[in-house]
Order: structure tokens, then C-alpha cells, then sequence
């Protein structure tokens, strides 16, 4: 199994900075761009964007060829969805919506062998097609998988501390998105939403798990960084488009501008 899916989880467990970003467009070409820029994990985003199983198991292909870790986003937090991604190589998840102490810890006996619920095949990429017998490919695969619990609804304020107690829950996600809609906030950046995160990273230091930040600039991560997140998600290889299509098509089309 390559570097970056069995040394991401110790990473980032040991509070690391990590550096990812999302991938919306359902092909792999952004994906080995973005591994080769360095960035230490992608999210493959099957929640907000059209991936399909075929798609996500090419991406997380061209995640192992670009050293970089595949995570997936995935679009319903059931077991079936966990174990397909899984399955095809993925080196975590992370789960929209989880709400409940009990939610989390169904996802978490999705994610493990041993102590949960999730179903054993080694003929996949995971499991090296049939190479890798049955015990080291279950030990490889439970110290390996990363399931990262995203906290974006205000009942999840209520449980946060049995949330991220949970046994195999690895750390959070912080969702100021939703959060922002659901508390009708009128910016993330709001001082509900700021205590709403303070809440949420006081509840994971004192269980000592890493806490994941949505940031748009490097004072935005230091700002969070401060507050004592450590791994963070900057853009998507769209965003990264649309601005590099802006700034140059600012700059050629101002040639021949009077005064430009």
C-alpha cells in the first residue's frame, strides 16, 4: 500500500499540518496536478459534485500515482457506500452530517474490522486484488482507514462530546457552511459560527483528535490554526480554475489597452 494511505492516518492523528483540497470534476487529471503540487490529501467530493463508483475508483487511482491521499467525501453515510469507497483504495472518509453519538458510532464499525461491522474482501485494490492475506490486510486496513466526522448541524453541538469520543472516530471536520445556513447566520465567519467552532475544538482537544478547517487564505489558517485546528481544506481543483482562468484572462486581454 503506498506511503500516503498508511502514513496519512498516523499524520494526521498526530496533529500534523496537513494541506488538502476538494476535487469536484469527475476525471483524474486535477487529481495528479494537485498530488504533484504537494498537497497531502484530496477529498473526492460524492456529496456536492456528479462522481460516479467508475470515477472515484480511476481517482483514487491517480491518488496512489500522484502520492498524494485519497479521502471521499462520501453522499450517504451507510455502510454500503463506506465499504464501496474503501473497497477501491480510499484512504479515508469523511462523512457528512453526523449529528449523533450514534451515528458516529455506526460509521466508525463501518470503517474497522476488527471491534466493527465492515465486510472483508481482499480481492479489491485495498486488499492488493488477492495478494494480501486475510489477518495483515485487516490489521493494514484498520491502521490505515481515517474516518473523519464532519460536525455541521447545531444538534451535533448538543452530543459533541460523546461525538468525538467515539472509538474509531479519528477526528472532525468542521462544516461552517450549514452551520452558517442552519443558525441563519449572516456570514461563516459570524460570532455565533466562530463559538459554534470554538465549542466543537474545545470538545476535541480534551479528546485529543485533530480538527479539520475549510479555509479560503493562509491568515484564515493561521486564525484557525491558532484556535488549535490542524489539517486544512483550501478550494477545489475548480476554484483553482476559475481564479487561474481570471487572472489570465485579465492580464492577455488588457494587451493593447491604453494606459495598461
Amino acid at each position: 500500500m503506498p506511503t500516503a494511505a498508511t502514513g496519512f492516518r498516523k499524520r494526521f492523528i498526530a496533529g500534523e499540518t496537513l494541506v488538502g483540497t476538494f476535487i469536484k470534476t469527475p476525471v483524474t487529471h486535477p487529481i495528479e496536478i494537485i498530488g504533484q503540487a504537494g498537497f497531502e490529501f484530496v477529498v473526492i467530493d460524492e456529496e456536492h459534485a456528479p462522481w460516479d463508483r467508475v470515477a472515484i475508483d480511476r481517482a483514487l487511482l491517480a491518488a496512489r500515482a500522484s502520492g498524494t491521499a485519497g479521502i471521499v467525501r462520501v453522499a450517504e453515510p451507510t455502510a454500503a457506500k463506506i465499504l464501496a469507497v474503501l473497497d477501491d483504495g480510499a484512504t479515508g472518509v469523511l462523512v457528512p452530517h453526523v449529528s449523533s453519538a450514534a451515528k458516529a458510532r455506526e460509521i466508525a464499525q463501518a470503517c474497522r474490522f476488527r471491534g466493527g461491522r465492515r465486510g472483508f474482501s481482499n480481492t479489491t485494490r485495498a486488499g492488493d486484488f488477492g495478494a494480501a492475506a486475510v489477518w495483515p490486510y485487516v490489521e493494514a486496513q484498520d491502521a490505515a482507514v481515517t474516518f473523519i466526522a464532519m460536525i455541521e448541524d447545531p444538534e451535533a453541538l448538543d452530543e459533541i462530546d460523546a461525538i468525538v469520543g467515539t472509538e474509531g472516530l479519528d477526528g472532525v471536520f468542521i462544516g461552517r457552511g450549514d452551520l452558517t445556513v442552519a443558525l441563519g447566520a449572516p456570514a461563516m465567519d459570524a460570532p455565533e459560527i466562530i463559538a459554534a467552532c470554538q465549542v466543537i475544538i474545545a470538545a476535541a482537544k480534551k479528546a485529543q483528535k485533530p480538527v479539520t478547517m475549510m479555509v479560503a487564505t493562509a491568515d484564515d489558517a493561521r486564525r484557525f490554526h491558532q484556535m488549535g485546528a490542524t489539517a486544512f481544506i483550501v478550494g477545489s481543483d475548480q476554484s483553482f480554475l476559475r481564479q487561474a482562468a481570471l487572472n489570465a484572462y485579465a492580464a492577455i486581454s488588457s494587451v493593447g489597452v491604453p494606459g495598461v
